[in-house]
């Protein structure tokens, strides 16, 4: 099984520790992991903005960087969504416009065997308990693409609930979006820290001491929205939980 590691813009350049997070995890779990250099942004910003042609090449350079694996693995649902959702998109249209299949081809290639973290760890590798500790309170937020475009269910719930020490509590109006929303956070400024104060209100509700996410990029607007409150409550990607163990609590 050759299994790559696809760590996302966000988390290259803001939050590291969950990319080693991911692969301190899988190779606890026996899975040799590989890092291929030559990834870049998947072209999701591009897109959700608009600009489809500029994404284009992005489609072309994940594919070739991904080409020679059997499985992508990523700590973002927003990315494997853009990957799973837009990639065929994208290649039908440039078809559709005629400019070829080949980028059709390329899509078709790494679309089926792009996951997001936990639903390889559920679907490929059939595991709910990892061997993690994690002695916290934490309250679990369900992205909006997670939710929605992966259907990923009950797969992080089913993950947290076998970590040892861990008390999960149930999160209030947990499928309402946190206000991020990639570019919709800085063209609707105010509309997104609105939806952020109340995500942030309900999570307070819980008294837990951390609130998880399966995208750092939803993170990043709890984790900033809880700051500005004056919050106690950290912001945590399920990576680095499942990554903790009782020698090691990340």
């Amino acid at each position: 099984m050759r299994v790559a590691l696809f760590v996302t813009c966000v988390n290259d350049m803001l939050y590291p520790r969950t990319g080693q997070a991911v692969v301190m995890l899988l190779e606890r779990l026996g899975v040799e992991v590989d890092f291929p250099a030559a990834q870049t942004c998947c072209g999701q910003p591009q897109f959700n903005t608009g600009y489809r042609r500029e994404a284009e090449p992005l489609l072309r350079r994940y594919a070739a960087a991904f080409r020679d694996h059997d499985y992508v693995v990523t700590p973002s649902g927003s990315c494997a969504a853009m990957v799973r959702d837009n990639y065929p998109r994208i290649g039908a249209k440039a078809a559709a416009e005629g400019r070829g299949g080949s980028l059709a081809e390329a899509g078709a290639d790494v679309v089926p065997k792009t996951y997001e973290l936990t639903e390889f760890l559920v679907d490929v590798l059939r595991v709910t308990d990892v061997g993690a500790y994690y002695p916290h309170t934490v309250t679990y937020h369900p992205t909006c693409h997670g939710l929605r475009m992966l259907g990923l269910g009950s797969r992080p719930r089913r993950l947290l609930e076998h970590v040892k020490g861990l008390e999960l509590r149930e999160l209030p109006d947990a499928e309402e979006c946190c206000g991020f929303g990639g570019t919709f956070a800085v063209k609707n400024a105010a509309v997104s820290a609105a939806m952020g104060a109340d995500k942030a209100r309900n999570i307070a509700a819980t008294g837990a001491e951390a609130v998880c996410t399966v995208d750092n990029s939803c993170r990043l607007h709890i984790g900033g929205t809880l700051a500005r409150l004056g919050s106690p409550v950290r912001p945590v990607h399920i990576a680095e939980i499942l990554a903790s163990t009782e020698g090691d609590v990340l």
